[in-house]
């Protein structure tokens, strides 16, 4: 029975209408809020803001970026609203620098959603803030140390020889499907302590639950996406980052691969192996031995078996995406440029004679620069997260304006739109490698690169993904010739569903071994 119109209907839709025009005058206010604070700012549109493209999943986040970016041309920053959340994008590289290294104590945090109760696999350096992120930074720092680096490149190694060695010659090869099963192998065998081997074995179990959460789908796209840019209204979904099965499943991983060293007493030079390290002790040190110490002064530091898990997933939710997308693309753009990539496949030819194909860290990291260059330039035209984000965590007066900055609001830096400046960038659109020349780079404010982030929450792993993206592009180089398929000037379409740039449909090339390799 209806209680004020004729029927249920009715009183639906004027319940309907109501609810409509409360939240239609809210936004209306809120989105008056760069306003009131002397910020130059993009006019929203109820109930999206300035979301739309995002949301209705027409383009990539990070191309949504870019193009706010350009638009804005000849500001340092500018006001826009997800939803009727007001978001500050930063555009001035000497103010990015002030934000994120100089005044990094008023912007420590991200700002991203996090729910430890519901998800522990979140309690990481990537979603944590404040004293938590401090604490955890503290004890991981020693773990990614350049030491450290080089004790785990013979795994690293190993799966970029398997690799080599069963990359099909004389066909089409997806090559993001190839180099995401070599990205699992590395980050399974460093960062889990499991070899899974899913090169020769595309279907392995391990490789199947990674793929099942990295599949682009609407419910993964929307609370990341509101995770980053709304956590307010992310915190209403009662939905974990991670689905419940995928967090048991890489828990149980952790878990038994624990379990087994330390009843076994097995050493590896692995990632596992130092957490391990940190969970008995509270501290890491070169032995690997994860013999429990008595009376140590660092048990305040060790980490829980919970955390442990945390760490070695964000190590694959970070590793794997980014390094796999970023060898792919640096293949696609070889294939396309093939002076690029015979002047590589030289540097690569002459490294493998003087070593004996017996390449080291060291060479790699630091004796081979027109590689440096080539995945320099392949970071700036796709970098992996294409954007960064802070939150304010006290009152911010932007230096040289009369503009405070309230706690709590979002900040984000468009890297994807620096990275395509021809201020900073002479021919933006173009693969350049000599972008990077020592030149170039002196010619431009530092602060304009940053695929890496940049600050005290630059991305730890970072020395390890460059091995692991190197390391990959040595070996396939050393013994193929990559090709483009179809027309080389096409341009790669991004996936508008997922954060990280991922493009549609893959990357198809063609594979040929090389008439005269390097070893």
């Amino acid at each position: 029975m209806a209680i004020v119109f004729d029927s249920w209907v009715t009183e639906i839709l004027a319940l309907q209408s109501t609810v409509f025009a409360i939240l239609y005058v809210i936004f209306k206010i809120d989105y008056t809020y760069w306003k009131k604070k002397g910020v130059p700012y993009l006019e929203p549109t109820f109930p999206l803001g300035n979301g739309w493209d995002t949301t209705l999943m027409k383009k990539n986040f990070g191309e949504v970026l870019r193009d706010v970016y350009f638009e804005t041309e000849g500001r340092d920053f500018v006001g826009i609203y997800s939803l009727n959340n007001p978001i500050l994008i930063v555009r001035d590289p000497e103010l990015i620098k002030t934000i994120v290294v100089k005044d990094f104590n008023y912007f420590p945090d991200r700002g991203i959603y996090t729910d430890e109760a519901t998800d522990h696999l979140m309690v990481n350096l990537f979603f944590l803030g404040g004293t938590k992120w401090k604490s955890l930074r503290q004890k991981l720092t020693p773990t990614f140390t350049s030491g450290k680096m080089r004790a785990m490149y013979g795994i690293i190694l190993d799966c970029a020889r398997i690799l080599s060695d069963v990359t099909p010659a004389g066909s089409i090869v997806e090559v993001r499907e190839l180099i995401a099963r070599y990205s699992t192998d590395v980050i399974a065998s460093c960062a889990f302590g499991i070899d899974v081997d899913s090169q020769h074995k595309p279907e392995a179990e391990f490789r199947q639950w990674g793929r099942r959460f990295f599949k682009p789908s609407l419910r993964t796209y929307m609370t990341q996406a509101l995770g980053f840019s709304n956590p307010k209204l992310r915190a209403l979904l009662p939905i974990p980052f991670t689905p419940k099965d995928i967090t048991e499943y890489f828990t149980r991983v952790v878990t038994d691969t624990v379990k087994h060293r330390e009843e076994t007493g097995i050493i590896r030079k692995d990632f596992m192996q130092l957490m391990i390290q940190l969970k008995n002790n509270g501290y890491v040190d070169d032995s690997f031995s994860i013999t429990k110490q008595k009376n140590t002064d660092q048990a305040s530091n060790k980490l829980t078996s919970k955390e442990v898990a945390a760490q070695a997933w964000v190590f694959f939710l970070a590793g794997f995406e980014t390094s796999s997308t970023t060898v792919s693309f640096c293949l696609y753009e070889l294939a396309k440029h093939p002076d690029v990539q015979k002047k590589l496949q030289e540097e690569v030819d002459d490294t493998m004679k003087k070593t004996n194909g017996d390449v080291t860290y060291e060479i790699i990291m630091n004796e081979m620069p027109y590689l440096d260059k080539v995945v320099s330039e392949t970071l700036r035209m796709y970098p992996p997260v294409p954007a960064l984000n802070r939150e304010v965590a006290k009152d911010y007066k932007i230096p040289g304006y009369d503009c405070v900055l309230d706690k709590g609001t979002k900040v984000i830096i468009p890297v994807m739109g620096l990275h395509y400046d021809k201020k900073f960038f002479k021919n933006p659109e173009k693969f350049d490698p000599e972008h990077f020349s020592e030149e170039q780079k002196a010619s431009r404010h530092p602060y304009c690169y940053m695929p890496f982030g940049e600050g005290p929450r630059i991305c730890i792993g970072m020395r390890f993904g460059l091995m692991q993206v190197k390391l990959a592009l040595i070996h396939l180089l050393s013994k193929f010739d990559f090709l483009p398929v179809g027309d080389k000037h096409s341009k790669l379409r991004m996936a508008p569903n997922n954060l990280v740039l991922t493009p549609i449909g893959g990357i198809n090339l063609k594979v040929e071994r090389r008439q005269v390799q390097a070893s």
